[in-house]
């Protein structure tokens, strides 16, 4: 067993992950960034949800939002649908686990919030049908995913985002993901704040 190999194997993976989604993303990422600052300028709010470690990542992206990346500006309007376990927990023991992220995006969603998913698989029930709820209200969908998009991919609407990383190795989609994440943040930032 080399210890040192794995990690070496890794670090490679990872890289040509990234260098892979560079080529075939970085039109994708911009426009999402661009709905999302066009969002915030029209003082609505981004919601995002995941699961596991997309539940992490969809954390970490709103702290960015609310406290700041790089530059001192303002907080801006984000939710973790994913932080609140009573609600979580009232909502998977009353209903199902299911509608976890459909409740409050129901009660909080409005026309002209961005609601942000982030599923490795594409196929996690309670994002579907988040994005289903999204669709009723209005809300633009942008959708981080892997593999083969799972069945996400099939139900976004023209005007929503799939930025699809090409990848199925789950800890590559989700390390790629988290540079998505940063992406999108600097790009909200550039366009609200260059100039201030």
């Amino acid at each position: 067993m080399n210890l040192i190999k794995n990690v070496q194997v890794a670090f490679e993976e990872s890289v040509k992950t990234k260098l892979l989604a560079k080529d075939t993303l970085a039109e994708k990422v911009a426009i999402a960034g661009k709905l999302m600052a066009d969002c915030l300028r029209a003082d609505r709010k981004i919601l995002s949800c995941g699961n596991g470690g997309s539940a992490a990542d969809s954390q970490h992206f709103v702290g960015e939002l609310i406290n700041r990346l790089y530059i001192e500006r303002r907080s801006l309007s984000a939710i973790a649908l994913n932080t609140d376990t009573s609600t979580i927990t009232a909502i998977a023991n009353d209903y199902s686990y299911d509608d976890i992220f459909a409740k409050p995006l129901s009660a909080l969603g409005k026309n002209g919030d961005v609601l942000l998913v982030i599923s490795t698989s594409g196929n996690s029930k309670n994002i579907l049908q988040a994005i289903k709820i999204a669709h009723e209200l209005n809300l633009v969908v942008i959708a981080l995913t892997g593999c083969d998009g799972g069945k996400i991919s099939k139900i976004l609407r023209p005007n929503d985002v799939e930025i699809r990383v090409p990848s199925k190795i789950v800890t590559r989609i989700q390390e790629t993901h988290i540079l998505i994440l940063h992406c999108l943040c600097e790009l909200i930032d550039i366009q609200l704040f260059q100039n201030t």
